[in-house]
């Protein structure tokens, strides 16, 4: 179900893209032709025609360098002036290099035969054979094999990320534990704060959580303010009866930009100045009133909990638990919702307001009931469920994305939608049906665990990127110049 962002969905959506030149970010073209070992002096190394950067074994040329330049044009995004842009650029191709060197080096592949079924599927999910998919490939200025060796790099460097940094992440069954019990209290005590909070004057640790959107270097105004929307989306319904813990680890399964992040108890001065003066006054179990804007991007920040500093304190100082918040994980009930919806997707050439409109029309012809729902989803949905007729099967809290989940809380049963806009395009929702269910411990382990490594991955990942690059042999030879530059 594509609203539910699985791993295998993310490469193929963002292969498409790729291939037909519609990404908003940085394409991700690279040659990988490789050469033989370079040891010969800096001077010969200098004659290699178009080389950027040697890394190890491998080099980074300076037209792929330029290759990403022209896609970021052709998105229409800003790019800064002083040039810095190609060293940016440099950098995540560099990066990129190592891990398909290191990968190839483990043995991860990606055969001819599983490369052909990605292909297909992918035709498959955007109603094309794979014959009229290649065709499209063609007319946006690539080639088909070109595409198909993009997408088998962009396999293997997945499988090889998750698999890196999966076994750097270690999560006990104890945190798991804990995890469900304090959204359990937080839930039944209103956020209430787990510590003894310091005297005024006193010294503090404060365990700080953030939601965070980035933006990258160089995007535009349009960037900038997309992002500040989604982040300030995130604020209310941080702010309303949403738990922060679940709103954080769904932002960031459904988004992977997004990152969800728990900072642990830290000092005032541990804090970055910017998130210190945001929550300098929230109390523990709040959010901060507005969002934080960073250089790298826009922060949603709340206060866990904050504590008194006490030289050899425990790390953890509990306070007694409510009746009315269970110690120990319990079954809950939730409420389910069966539903149904029209896709129209994102894509070039297509504007906001004209799948708005189009989706309004439908709306209309639902509710004048000059139409059905389902037969509409058969002929216009563009999701994999349009088969069904849009169904989406029984659906609980958090599993879909947030401006999803609460456009459809909102319908009475049998009620449609205006359209909603997502990550994923232009929707119409119809409500079918509601009942209670019974949420298990197991389930909601199966949650927790998730959303602790959504906290971790970030970290891991950062730490194996400058592990990856620390340890590799690179040498910058000359990044600044374009390829078509006279030499």
């Amino acid at each position: 179900m594509m609203l539910c962002v699985n791993h295998f969905k993310q490469i193929t959506a963002y292969a498409l893209f790729l291939g037909l030149g519609l990404l908003a970010n940085v394409s991700f073209a690279q040659d990988l032709s490789k050469t033989a070992a370079i040891t010969s002096s800096e001077s010969k190394i200098r004659n290699i025609d178009g080389v950027a950067a040697v890394v190890n074994t491998g080099y980074v040329t300076r037209k792929e360098i330029d290759d990403r330049i022209a896609a970021l044009k052709k998105q229409g995004v800003k790019l800064p002036e002083d040039g810095s842009v190609r060293k940016i650029i440099l950098e995540r191709l560099i990066i990129e290099k190592i891990q398909l060197q290191n990968a190839a080096q483990e043995g991860i592949v990606v055969s001819n035969k599983e490369l052909d079924k990605i292909v297909a599927d992918i035709a498959a999910k955007n109603k094309l054979t794979v014959v009229d998919f290649k065709a499209k490939v063609i007319a946006s200025g690539s080639t088909f094999e070109r595409y198909k060796q993009l997408l088998r790099d962009d396999v293997m460097l997945t499988r090889y990320r998750e698999r890196e940094v999966e076994a750097k992440i270690k999560i006990s069954d104890a945190e798991i534990d804990n995890f469900i019990v304090e959204r359990t209290r937080a839930v039944a005590g209103g956020g209430a704060p787990r510590s003894a909070p310091a005297a005024k004057g006193e010294p503090e640790e404060i365990d700080v959580a953030q939601i965070f959107i980035p933006v990258d270097a160089g995007a535009g105004a349009a960037a900038q303010a997309d992002a500040k929307k989604k982040a300030d989306a995130l604020l209310r319904d941080a702010r309303g009866d949403v738990d922060f813990m679940q709103l954080g680890a769904m932002a960031a399964k459904d988004n992977p930009k997004i990152k969800f992040q728990e900072l642990g108890y830290r000092t005032p001065d541990r804090l970055p100045q910017l998130f210190y003066e945001a929550i300098r006054n929230t109390g523990g179990g709040q959010v901060a009133n507005a969002v934080v804007k960073s250089p790298a991007g826009y922060h949603v920040l709340k206060v866990l909990d904050r504590r008194a500093l006490v030289a050899g304190a425990p790390d953890v100082q509990q306070v007694p638990v409510q009746e009315s918040a269970p110690s120990t994980p319990q079954n809950v009930m939730i409420t389910q919702t069966l539903s149904r919806h029209i896709l129209i997707r994102h894509r070039a050439g297509l504007t906001d307001q004209d799948a708005e409109r189009r989706l309004a029309g439908y709306r209309d012809q639902v509710r004048a009931k000059t139409a059905d729902f389902g037969e509409l989803a058969k002929k216009y949905s563009e999701d994999g469920s349009a088969a069904s007729g849009g169904n989406l099967g029984w659906m609980g809290p958090g599993d879909l994305v947030p401006e999803f989940d609460q456009a459809m809380n909102r319908l009475q049963i049998g009620e449609v939608s205006n359209p909603v806009k997502t990550e994923f395009g232009w929707h119409l929702i119809q409500v079918l049906e509601r009942r209670q269910s019974e949420l298990t411990v197991e389930k909601q382990r199966q949650f927790a665990r998730a959303a602790i490594r959504e906290r971790k991955f970030e970290q891991a990942y950062q730490d194996w990127l400058r592990e990856l690059r620390d340890t590799a042999t690179v040498k910058i030879i000359n990044a600044d110049d374009p390829a078509v530059s006279p030499r």
